[in-house]
């Protein structure tokens, strides 16, 4: 992404993804299964599948339409991910798993539970992250200090938009008139329209040295939750709380509908939106409303361990949900993902 840094670009090289196990993404829900109802949520490891893939599989086994196949959120395929699938099994029949052979999928616990698992009932995830070849192991933990201290652009990072970009180009054409049937695509490239423009927002924000700075026409969101109010007047107390993580800045999420900011702020993001007037206009008109989200992203829970005169150091913190590692990484330093490259040799 050729977006700006909020800490200058990093000068800390290194390797992601040598191997799979290096990317490890732990999910956290914020219930236990209660273990009666008409829902039967899994609980697995995966190596290496695909979230989607292994809802279809899943659904296969249990001889169900793939809509009553359900996960909190997506992850990565390249990555060892633990995550949570709930599938519709009406009825009080028991289930012994054990004949359940997915392809790079472990089953590490089911139980059932009485409502749905749908997407976003996630309080976030837990990332593990080895990083290797690392230039200078002393300045990335510096560095890692300060994110955790002031937090980093809460951007959509690179998968959102697909390879090249081309889920950008899917929603243009898709605004343009050319049908979609599939949902979970049309989805897709809504969001990756959605995703431009509050990125190019952020951008604007820190360009013109306003990312850290409220003003008056600001919509902020309460720490810990979606409530969002309305900046009539900046003073200390607000800017005390800001900098204490008690509330956070937010930019539009484009769709229809007036914005909730006002002054300068307003019109900042609507000159984003006349400038991608074909997105604004498309996500309106796909029945997407004016929403807010945080534009800044704060890990929780960091860590960093290495030996002394050893190049691997590995990364671990918590992201709340809809949060992206990357978009951490890219400013902790520059990476080189070696998914492809070496097809994540083990």
């Amino acid at each position: 992404m050729n977006l700006p840094y909020l800490h200058g670009q990093p000068t800390v090289s290194g390797d992601l993804r040598t191997k799979m196990a290096d990317f490890k993404v732990f999910e956290l829900l914020p219930f236990e299964p209660c273990g009666e109802g008409e829902h039967l949520f899994i609980h697995i490891r995966k190596t290496g599948a695909n979230t989607v893939y292994v809802a279809r599989q899943l659904a296969k086994y249990f001889s169900v339409k793939e809509a009553l196949v359900s996960y909190a959120g997506l992850k990565d395929r390249f990555a060892v991910t633990e995550q949570w699938f709930g599938i519709h099994l009406p009825g009080k029949q028991d289930y012994d798993l054990s004949d359940l052979a997915i392809e790079g999928v472990e089953v590490l616990s089911y139980q059932r539970h009485n409502k749905k698992l749908r997407t976003g009932a996630l309080v976030g995830n837990r990332f593990e992250l080895t990083l290797r070849n690392v230039s200078d192991t002393a300045e990335l933990e510096q560095r890692l200090a300060k994110i955790a201290e002031t937090g980093v652009p809460n951007y959509f990072a690179e998968q959102r938009f697909g390879i090249d970009g081309n889920n950008l180009v899917r929603a243009q054409q898709m605004f343009a008139g050319k049908k979609v049937k599939d949902r979970k695509k049309r989805s897709i490239y809504l969001s990756a329209a959605r995703s431009q423009l509050f990125n190019q927002i952020v951008e604007t924000r820190i360009q013109q040295g306003l990312f850290s700075k409220l003003q008056t026409g600001d919509v902020c969101m309460l720490a810990g939750s979606q409530s969002v109010f309305h900046v009539d007047q900046v003073d200390q107390s607000l800017t005390e709380r800001l900098t204490q993580f008690d509330l956070d800045i937010t930019a539009s999420m484009w769709g229809a509908g007036e914005l909730m900011t006002t002054a300068q702020v307003a019109e900042l993001e609507q000159k984003i939106a006349d400038e991608n007037v074909d997105f604004a206009k498309g996500l309106g008109k796909f029945g997407l409303k004016q929403e807010r989200r945080r534009i800044r992203l704060v890990p929780q829970q960091v860590k960093c361990e290495h030996e002394s005169n050893n190049s691997t150091v590995v990364v671990s913190f918590f992201l709340a949900a809809g949060s992206y590692a990357t978009t951490v990484l890219r400013e902790l330093l520059n990476y080189s993902d070696l998914t492809v490259r070496n097809q994540i040799a083990e």
